[in-house]
């Protein structure tokens, strides 16, 4: 298992879209793939688990995977997250 922090930087933080691109990347993985948000573990693969934590702009995250393809996993969704999930930040 390995995990990391990140911070969630998109202007609208996790909606439809975003949690979607979010979604699109997870299933790419053997690996379970959750994240941490308030207490909360939430499956990085489930569209409307994600949308469900409500994970604004500015707040942190704590990805975990756990699999055989772990690093690559943690290394390519730390990546996506880090760039903004497929939009930009400006409004």
């Amino acid at each position: 298992m390995v995990s990391k922090t990140v911070v969630i930087n998109n202007p609208t933080g996790l909606h439809l879209r975003p949690a979607g691109n979010l979604c699109k990347e997870a299933v790419k993985y053997k690996s379970r793939i959750t994240f941490n948000y308030r207490n909360n573990t939430t499956n990085a693969k489930s569209v409307l688990s994600v949308l469900a934590a409500c994970v604004k702009q500015g707040e942190e995250i704590e990805l975990v995977c756990e699999g055989d393809d772990e690093e690559e996993a943690l290394a390519n969704m730390t990546k996506i997250i880090e760039e903004g999930l497929g939009e930009s930040s400006e409004s």
